[in-house]
């Protein structure tokens, strides 16, 4: 479908209660009520917000327009709105409607609130989503009037086509979207900015995928991969990290995820979110044309002093580990030393990992035919990446000595390349722009 209206869009992850619904007013009846908690998978928080200039009528107005015949504004090629209980008229608290969509996705949906500004509506037994939608109007320096909905799929199917297919979400953005253009022509005015699309995923069986156990317990051994790699870093004089110096600025690219290749792994967050606990979403990129969703914790934060054969240093960390749903399992940790007697600054990683066993079917084979390789490969981008945008913060030109490596392969030796050609592998410069 061709648009012309500008969509800006994000997805980061949420949390609760922050990103929960609503409690549904006091006498709404809840018979059939399909509650986001009923549903399947993610809670989505997703807010639709369109911004109308010189709209001839008020929030008020609008509104009720809005709900005095929904399908005023409704795309009649996504859905349609038809009352099935309620008198005839705008819509009141404890009306019912079908809202009808093309294949055998009909929703049933219950009014559960009205205001002069606002209609919200809880979804029935039935409906391909589980929880709630509100539709807002309001004056702010323009007109603004928002869809926002909090809900889960309402079954496996549902799930499989929003969530992994993606299928139903791009259906629902586009219809919602549309609604927003139709409202503003309703309006009398005209949408400036585009459309402002919000997302916000709760994984609620979020907890990890493995056993916590010390780093020591995770050994080849026992099917686990154990790698290590130290990159060489830009350097600075004895002493305490310089405030401006190399250990500062590898230190922010850190804490901004900047030292993973977006061509391979793309990280969000909610920008809100303390480091120690955060959720990061990942995207997994194979070849910038497939990704896999997985999501990490944070699990620890250091920032001291060591002292490690008789050399002091000041050691920057953290460690996530994998959650529920991830294609692997395991724990990794970024830090970066400044040795304090001659200056020397480095980025160290190390990764403990195997297979899961968990994620899409087609995620599962993939991981298992390329995960390894790609594993390696995005170890050594981080190396690379993180030199070369600490000396370009510093304003340096240097040559970057290839990390010192050590690769030991639990579940998937084939898959790993041989250390001699890894030791031999020359550094370039990252491509593109850096970024999260």
């Amino acid at each position: 479908m061709w648009r012309t209206t500008p969509l800006h869009r994000s997805e980061v992850p949420g949390r609760l209660p922050d990103d929960a619904p609503p409690d549904l007013p006091a006498g709404v009846s809840r018979e059939d009520v399909q509650a986001a908690e009923d549903g399947e998978g993610p809670l989505f928080h997703r807010l639709y917000r369109g911004r109308i200039r010189d709209a001839r009528l008020t929030p008020e107005a609008l509104l009720h327009a809005v709900v005095s015949d929904p399908n005023r504004v409704a795309p009649s090629e996504f859905a349609s709105f038809h009352k099935v209980l309620g008198e005839k008229g705008p819509m009141a608290v404890g009306d019912e409607y079908v809202v009808r969509m093309p294949g055998p996705w009909d929703g049933p949906v219950r009014v559960v609130e009205r205001t002069p500004t606002s209609v919200r509506l809880a979804t029935l037994n039935g409906h391909l989503e589980a929880g709630q939608i509100r539709f807002a109007a309001r004056r702010g320096t323009v007109l603004e009037f928002t869809i926002e909905s909090w809900a889960s799929a309402g079954d496996v199917l549902s799930k499989v086509l929003y969530h992994h297919l993606r299928m139903s979400k791009e259906v629902q953005l586009h219809m919602w979207t549309s609604m927003l253009e139709r409202i503003a022509e309703l309006s009398g005015g005209r949408m400036t900015g585009g459309v402002e699309i919000r997302t916000r995923r709760v994984d609620r069986d979020g907890g990890l995928n493995f056993e916590l156990e010390p780093p020591e317990a995770y050994t080849p051994e026992r099917g686990w991969n154990a790698d290590t790699l130290v990159q060489a870093l830009p350097g600075e004089h004895p002493g305490g990290p310089a405030r401006d110096g190399a250990w500062a600025a590898a230190r922010r690219l850190l804490e901004d995820y900047r030292m993973a290749d977006p061509a391979i792994v793309r990280a969000s967050w909610d920008p809100a979110a303390p480091l120690d606990g955060r959720v990061i979403g990942l995207d997994l990129r194979l070849h910038r044309v497939i990704s896999v969703r997985a999501n990490v914790r944070v699990t620890r934060v250091w920032d001291e002093e060591r002292v490690v054969d008789g050399r002091p240093a000041r050691v920057f960390g953290y460690e996530y580990a994998t959650l529920r749903g991830h294609v692997e399992m395991g724990r990794m940790d970024y830090e970066v030393w400044k040795w304090k007697d001659d200056g020397a600054v480095e980025f160290r990683l190390h990764g403990h990992s195997r297979t899961s066993g968990e994620g899409p079917g087609w995620a599962r084979i993939g991981f298992r035919l390329f995960g390894r390789r790609e594993q390696l490969r995005f170890y050594r981008r981080c190396c690379e990446r993180i030199a070369c945008l600490t000396a370009r913060e510093l304003g340096v030109e240097t040559e970057v000595p290839p990390p010192s490596m050590d690769i030991r392969d639990g579940e998937a030796p084939e898959a790993a390349e041989p250390r001699e050609r890894l030791a031999r592998r020359r550094t370039k410069e990252p491509r593109g722009p850096s970024g999260r």
